[in-house]
């Protein structure tokens, strides 16, 4: 039976590789070594064809995909792979795809390592991976990172799509339904396709792993959430609005919707780590589709959804290394909406504004940038907009300054 399994996997495999794959703009890494190379991201962001296309297709690949139940119920892992050796003859390396559903995976994963396989091991659950991968895979893997489409490789579906005007017309696109690449490719409607993606991230990767013993909460918690992004929650706020009875299941739910790709938060940023452990967090989603699917709203949200994409590049930027991002308050409650540190040293002050046409709203960005400026001791100013560009010379009360004001399409495709 096993054997029939992973045959069939094969087939699917083979089937799937046919389709239109669009090259990422991240690199596997460490497939040129001897070492694990570990995918993490969020399901369906292309993990598996990222992975399988990023090592060439080679024949001396097994694969096999842990979302199957079927295999999930093998007690002794050696049968699965002696029916992949059988499957494909005797292979040198070996994929296996979601590795967080198997019991133990990294006792295993070690061992097979030891035996001379090159494994490739793609998740979808980040403290799972990542707390395993830093007790027993400790200086013998490689991870990368694979988000859904960003909107350079959105625009390489379109190559004949140069104009600047083009450019905007599909960055919009890209913020009103989200990157995940079957809602490009195969043209699925985005509400339907990410609500059901959504609630089953909830059943299988949050409720059925974790044994959540009130899953409508947990669903009307992440609901609000994605509401409410880009907004500043504590554990007391999220408590009150969800009506929950204890912090500490607020944050045990919030910590399982961020370990699933869902939602991410950011902190707010402080010198001193008491404060910042102590200020409020602000939320994002993974995927502007994941709103557009879930939230409960009543108009576009444009605004809303701007920020969120800035924060999901910066998030992709943050883990492929080398950055940290915060949002950061003054004493007054001006905001930057984020702040990046590099190297322990604040790099940029960025601002989100979908419009700013009014002057006061103008107004209101720049003050927030530029007394920020000063308190952190940072030079880059940033306001990214829809359509507005034009570096200007500013002063406030004493304050000099350049701010950089840049349409969204043109600093997502900014190298990073």
């Amino acid at each position: 039976m096993i054997q029939n399994i992973i045959a069939g996997q094969k087939v699917e495999l083979e089937r799937r590789l046919q389709e239109k794959y669009v090259p990422r703009k991240t690199e596997l890494k460490g497939f040129d070594t001897d070492l694990i190379s570990v995918v993490i991201g969020p399901r369906r962001a292309g993990k598996s064809f990222f992975t399988m296309h990023s090592a060439g297709q080679k024949a001396e690949i097994g694969y096999v995909n842990f979302d199957e139940e079927r295999l999930l119920r093998v007690d002794n892992f050696d049968e699965i792979i002696s029916a992949v050796r059988a499957v494909y003859s005797d292979p040198k390396i070996l994929f296996f795809d979601e590795i967080q559903n198997v019991s133990q995976w990294e006792i295993i994963v070690n061992r097979l390592h030891r035996d001379g396989y090159k494994l490739l091991l793609t998740g979808s659950n980040s403290h799972l991976l990542s707390s395993d991968l830093a007790t027993h895979l400790t200086g013998r893997h490689y991870c990368t990172y694979v988000f859904p489409f960003s909107l350079p490789e959105i625009m390489s579906l379109f190559p004949h799509s140069e104009t600047s005007f083009d450019s905007q017309q599909r960055c919009f696109e890209y913020v009103m339904k989200g990157g995940f690449p079957e809602v490009w490719i195969k043209n699925y409607d985005p509400g339907e396709y990410l609500s059901a993606l959504f609630d089953s991230i909830i059943l299988k990767d949050i409720v059925k792993r974790y044994h959540v013993r009130f899953p409508n909460a947990l669903t009307d918690l992440a609901q609000i959430l994605i509401t409410n992004i880009t907004g500043e929650f504590s554990t007391t706020s999220i408590q009150k609005i969800a009506n929950f009875n204890s912090i500490h299941t607020v944050a045990k739910y919030l910590g399982y919707l961020e370990e699933a790709f869902l939602l991410f938060s950011i902190p707010r940023f402080s010198y001193k780590i008491s404060e910042q452990k102590k200020a409020g967090i602000k939320i994002y989603c993974y995927d502007n589709g994941y709103f557009q699917a879930k939230a409960f709203k009543f108009s576009p949200n444009t605004g809303k959804l701007f920020e969120n994409a800035v924060a999901i590049e910066l998030k992709r930027r943050e883990l492929e290394g080398g950055s940290k991002i915060f949002y950061f308050k003054n004493q007054k409650q001006e905001e930057v909406d984020f702040v990046v540190l590099q190297e322990m040293k604040i790099t940029k002050l960025i601002q989100v504004c979908y419009s700013i046409t009014e002057q006061k709203v103008k107004e209101r960005e720049i003050r927030s940038l530029m007394k920020a400026s000063t308190e952190l001791q940072c030079k880059r100013m940033i306001v990214i907009t829809n359509d507005y560009e034009q570096k200007e010379e500013h002063k406030w009360f004493g304050i000099e300054g350049e701010i950089e004001f840049i349409p969204l399409w043109k600093w997502l495709r900014q190298p990073s």
